[in-house]
């Protein structure tokens, strides 16, 4: 395709801007609560507005019924790469309502930072980010009168309510929904001029822990000194789950951790991140990870272990001299690469029992093992989307990792054998899953205009 067939489609878009916002609101006037049953119905509505607006553009779409929330499937064009397109149109319960400054589904334009931003729930996360795809089809066949290629559509109702229904649904219709390459929107922008299509998702393994000593509490008066403390004992194995150069020292934890590749670390230096002001943001100034490692590094390509939550004996008002009976800490592994999160907990969990004395004994209870996931940005998709990012965008796109784990990726590798790209244009102050939840209409309209390039470079 040459520049004659796209350029009449990003005209389209910059004419129409103001229509397709009001599309937009429509959307998002609808309720679509997945985690709460009583907004059921506006869930199923939300489904069904998908369906009659993919149909209005050429897609054959359909519902489909799943025990939870439908799934929205919708399949157009024969020719070129097939591509499947992913969002979610469930979005996040809207409490404390009394904190927003208007009803959450009414949308309306405000002044933001960077000029007009839509306000409402789900603006961001993720009805604005999945509109934009279908915006940049809508402009598409417009134009041209048919869409440019094979395109499949993806689109979930329990994204905020865990996705129960994701991983059987897929299973079961692996056949359709296997294609050549995903695409997700549900990502955001580096800064607010730098595109990055995230080819790199870390995993996540969490481990509940309980140390047991003395049958009971303990008077500290009495027993303290000769009687074994549990709060001791986690902190020496908290205290030793790193060295002094901030690396983890479950044995075998590093087995299946890749470098990055030259190439990429690259880029990564190219986009000038200011540690030093990240960390200030929140009061902080030292790197406390691996050292040697640059912050994004540790963020997007290195595993970490944390401790979120650590807790025993008596925590309220006052005093109370008690040697407690038991102590707990909630502990995270963010995992990369190859790493197996199964050994991992089996690991972790024979390094604690090596680290007890002979009084107390561990307990634990497993939260999650999901491995990291890493795209072979190998696929001509990948340079394709990055030149045509690049072409809208201020600066060029990049290939970056997200700290995060997002599930549906690693399920379109495992499930469906194939790589995802995600590529979004949220701001790290759309407050997402909070009070006054925005998308920035700069996002939005460029938002548009990118898919559009994108679909000219995969089917050029």
């Amino acid at each position: 395709m040459s520049a004659a067939m796209l350029d009449p489609v990003l005209a389209h878009i910059d004419a129409h801007i103001d229509q397709t916002t009001e599309h937009l609101f429509s959307l998002l006037r609808i309720p679509s609560i997945s985690t709460d049953p009583a907004y059921g119905q506006d869930c199923d509505k939300a489904a069904d507005w998908l369906v009659e607006d993919l149909k209005s553009i050429g897609f054959d779409a359909s519902k489909r019924a799943t025990p939870g929330h439908p799934m929205v499937i919708a399949h157009a064009g024969s020719e070129g790469p097939h591509v499947l397109f992913y969002g979610h149109y469930d979005v996040q319960p809207v409490d404390p309502l009394d904190l927003w400054d208007r009803s959450p589904f009414e949308p309306t334009l405000e002044q933001g930072d960077l000029g007009p931003v839509i306000r409402a729930r789900g603006a961001s996360d993720d009805k604005g980010q999945l509109m934009t795809f279908i915006e940049a089809c809508r402009a598409w066949k417009a134009v041209h009168g048919t869409l440019p290629g094979k395109i499949s559509l993806f689109f979930e109702g329990e994204e905020e309510s865990g996705s129960p229904s994701l991983v059987p649904f897929m299973r079961e219709n692996a056949k359709e929904l296997t294609a050549d390459v995903a695409m997700i929107c549900d990502t955001g922008l580096f800064g607010d001029d730098t595109p990055g299509i995230v080819s790199r998702l870390r995993g996540l393994l969490g481990e509940e822990l309980t140390i047991t000593g003395p049958s009971k509490d303990l008077h500290s008066g009495m027993y303290g000194g000769p009687a074994m403390n549990p709060a001791r004992v986690l902190a020496k194995i908290i205290a030793a789950l790193h060295d002094d150069q901030g690396r983890i020292t479950v044995p075998g934890f590093y087995d299946g951790v890749p470098e990055l590749p030259p190439e990429i670390a690259a880029q990564w230096e190219g986009l000038n991140f200011d540690q030093e002001g990240f960390l200030g943001q929140v009061d902080l100034s030292d790197l406390a990870g691996e050292q040697g490692r640059s912050a994004l590094e540790m963020i997007w390509s290195r595993p970490t272990c944390e401790v979120n939550g650590i807790w025993s004996g008596y925590t309220g008002a006052g005093f109370k001299t008690v040697l407690p009976s038991q102590a707990h800490a909630k502990i995270s592994f963010r995992l990369v690469g190859q790493q197996d999160p199964h050994v991992i907990r089996e690991n972790f969990r024979a390094m604690v029992r090596a680290l007890l004395p002979a009084d107390c004994s561990a307990a634990f209870k497993s939260h999650g093992a999901s491995a990291g996931s890493e795209m072979s940005i190998d696929n001509p998709a990948f340079d394709a989307a990055r030149a045509a990012l690049s072409d809208e965008w201020p600066n060029p796109a990049a290939f970056v990792g997200c700290g995060g784990s997002i599930p549906i990726a690693g399920h379109f590798k495992s499930i469906l054998g194939m790589d995802a790209m995600l590529i979004g244009f949220a701001r790290d102050n759309d407050a997402i899953h909070s009070p006054n939840e925005k998308y920035d209409l700069r996002s939005f309209h460029k938002g548009i205009r990118s898919w559009a390039r994108i679909l000219h470079r995969l089917y050029g």
